[in-house]
């Protein structure tokens, strides 16, 4: 009797999972269809990065009245998820207008020529959906944060067609510092993976990436120099991270209007345009992003970048920043090759993952990221690219949420699973007193 009560359960769980990663991939395909024609008019019609201003004012001007606390963005997923139910004045309801809010608001921001990504739409419509329907189902509260998972994950395999590193990337950034919810590993990697075959089946395709022959065979040496490039990386992830926080901080510090930041950060992107005479900084720069893997691009591509995603995150425009976070870790690998003396290819793919590794705090999400990009080859570059870009990243993180709680770590290297035990013998103390 109890084996198959077992089995009903699972069945309903896996039916569940798999309902959230249909609506999830059919969300994310009307998504990344919308922002690839919404790119192609950007690309067409150069005056429409005139019209930013104006439609990032209004933009922020409608999420401010209508949006309520979608404005957290990924970070009300987070916190959701790790609310404890002891703790009930911390809930908040994932609302459903955060998918069509989010999505709009995105496929303006790159009409009009803002520098954003794709991925922070694509895991708050999955949360909003599967919030939604964990509402309808009626899922206590454990079971919720299932859902929120199997949204996140559902959103992260869609949009990038990676579903492992989907499923990793969801429980990995919810549970920095804390245990591992090993009910939800099986529910989010169905949902991220039927999310995936979903948005293929509406006929989305996917960039391919290849480091090609540049991928080195082992040697010391290039350990070595695999090494100091992490290192890098880790600091480029600070870098990022810290100066997203700083706009953010000061432009409202400065304009407590949203809509009037959103129209200086316009104005700025603008003036920057002109400045470098070139618009291969704007959107997602996905030709950007393949010429790193091809060729030598300019050497500073990879602070142009930075600049141009930090003031359209920071004053306000929606969008994710993985998307810029892979352009920039790529040309950054791009500019340390000659310096290097390796592949440009090689260490594009390293800096992809290993930059975006140590913004996001997943180190071990980021490295399956590789191994469903890049293939097998090189495997051992890519987990030390990942993890040690992870230790050298700071106490900081573009998702702001992921970090309470959680312990600074000394002299602001980290080291992969020391939050957990930190919290462990804390936990352990406090129950002794």
């Amino acid at each position: 009797m109890m084996t198959m009560t077992i089995i009903r359960k699972s069945i309903r769980w896996m039916m569940y999972s798999a309902i959230i990663g249909i609506a999830v991939g059919s969300a994310a395909a009307l998504f990344l269809a919308g922002l690839e024609y919404a790119t192609y008019l950007q690309n067409s019609f150069y005056w429409l990065l005139l019209l930013l201003p104006a439609a990032g004012g209004g933009m922020s001007f409608l999420f401010a009245k209508y949006g309520a606390n979608t404005a957290k963005g990924n970070n009300l997923l987070i916190e959701q998820i790790r609310r404890s139910d002891d703790l009930p004045d911390r809930y908040e309801r994932v609302p459903i207008r955060m998918a069509p809010l989010i999505l709009i608001g995105t496929w303006v921001t790159h009409l009009f020529g803002g520098s954003a990504g794709r991925e922070g739409t694509a895991v708050q419509m999955g949360g909003s959906l599967a919030d939604w329907f964990g509402r309808i189902v009626k899922v206590d509260s454990a079971g919720r944060r299932i859902f929120l998972l199997c949204g996140i994950s559902s959103g992260f395999g869609a949009v990038f067609g990676t579903p492992w590193a989907g499923a990793v990337f969801a429980l990995e950034v919810v549970i920095m510092g804390r245990k591992i919810t090993y009910h939800a590993i099986l529910p989010s990697l169905i949902a991220a993976i039927v999310a995936n075959y979903t948005t293929l089946a509406w006929g989305i395709h996917h960039i391919d990436y290849s480091m090609g022959s540049g991928i080195s065979s082992f040697s010391w040496v290039i350990l070595l120099k695999v090494l100091v490039a992490s290192i890098l990386f880790g600091w480029m992830s600070l870098i990022f991270t810290a100066a997203i926080h700083f706009v953010k901080r000061i432009s409202s510090k400065l304009m407590p209007l949203g809509w009037l930041r959103a129209v200086v950060g316009g104005l700025v992107i603008i003036g920057l345009t002109f400045a470098v005479g070139t618009r291969r900084y704007l959107g997602l720069s996905l030709p950007l992003l393949i010429q790193s893997f091809q060729e030598q691009v300019p050497g500073a591509a990879f602070l142009w970048k930075t600049v141009f995603t930090v003031v359209t995150l920071g004053t306000g425009y929606l969008g994710g920043e993985v998307t810029p976070l892979f352009v920039i870790g790529a040309a950054l690998g791009n500019a340390l090759a000659p310096l290097l003396h390796l592949s440009v290819a090689f260490l594009a793919g390293l800096g992809l993952i290993a930059v975006f590794s140590g913004a996001a705090n997943a180190p071990l999400a980021c490295a399956v990221l590789g191994l469903e990009l890049f293939g097998i080859s090189g495997a051992g570059y890519m987990l030390l690219a990942c993890f040690v870009s992870y230790m050298f990243s700071g106490h900081s993180g573009i998702y702001s949420s992921q970090l309470i709680d959680v312990a600074k770590p000394r002299y602001y290297i980290k080291v992969p699973g020391l939050s957990m035990l930190h919290s462990k013998r804390q936990k352990g103390r406090n129950a002794r007193q």
